[in-house]
């Protein structure tokens, strides 16, 4: 499958969750013009807690590497797990990778949109740091809860599979609260830059929607859901759910 640009974020390397497997079959079989790498891709924050590096983390590198050399332009969005890099950039890996805190991005229609992690507009990571590494603990509590949800699940015969920390996201009050709150500020802040739209990751969850007359989209993650946000060749808009097989979730923006 060819697209014109690529949007993945959250794929948090060096960690135990990290469905390094899987993106590296999703990197087999699409090409692109355009890859972008927007924040988390690297887990510094896991990796000072707890060093896993395994060799399929090194092949996504290798992959990303490749791709570069054969004429993909790769540029990687730092995040605030992989904000050890923050103090070098601009950095211009050869001809085709450049590694930036933030960028524009052109679509095919000529629009305009702000690419950015999204953490510089998460008050708890940029304010309280402490706080925001002990919600990173929590999280990886949920994501080891799940695997023994779902072994207990396989023992009763119940072979689909449920998220806990997805739960929490989408329905604890307080959790909603944030993301609305992130999206919306997001969006103000396009607004006020007079873009057309905002392309970020942060908050694991993948969406394509209209706020206050600016495009949202969110590149989702590759810890759960293993999603990637997609322009086509002819500028269409799609999120790619590849945990069910690659099918193309379109979701149009009016």
């Amino acid at each position: 499958m060819k697209y014109r640009s690529i949007f993945v974020s959250d794929i948090h390397l060096g960690t135990k969750f990290a469905q390094a497997d899987m993106f590296l079959d999703f990197l087999k079989d699409i090409e692109s013009d355009n890859l972008y790498l927007v924040g988390d891709i690297i887990d510094g924050w896991a990796m000072k807690r707890k060093y896993r590096w395994k060799q399929s983390h090194s092949d996504v590198v290798q992959k990303i590497l490749r791709k570069a050399r054969k004429g993909t332009n790769v540029y990687f969005i730092t995040g605030n797990h992989d904000e050890f890099l923050r103090d070098f950039v601009p950095i211009f890996l050869g001809d085709n990778l450049t590694i930036l805190n933030e960028v524009d991005y052109n679509s095919l229609d000529g629009k305009r949109y702000y690419v950015t992690h999204g953490d510089f507009f998460d008050s708890i990571t940029m304010t309280k740091k402490w706080l925001a590494l002990m919600g990173d603990i929590g999280y990886d509590l949920l994501l080891n809860m799940n695997q023994s949800i779902n072994y207990a699940r396989r023992k009763f015969g119940i072979r689909r599979y449920w998220s806990l920390s997805k739960y929490v996201k989408d329905s604890v009050k307080s959790s909603v609260s944030f993301i609305n709150d992130f999206e919306s500020i997001l969006a103000q802040h396009a607004k006020h830059k007079n873009y057309d739209g905002i392309i970020c990751g942060h908050i694991h969850k993948a969406e394509i929607k209209m706020i206050e007359g600016i495009e949202y989209k969110n590149c989702g993650d590759w810890v759960e859901s293993c999603t990637a946000l997609v322009e086509t060749i002819d500028g269409e808009w799609e999120i790619v759910d590849w945990l069910h097989h690659g099918e193309c979730n379109s979701e149009s923006v009016t």
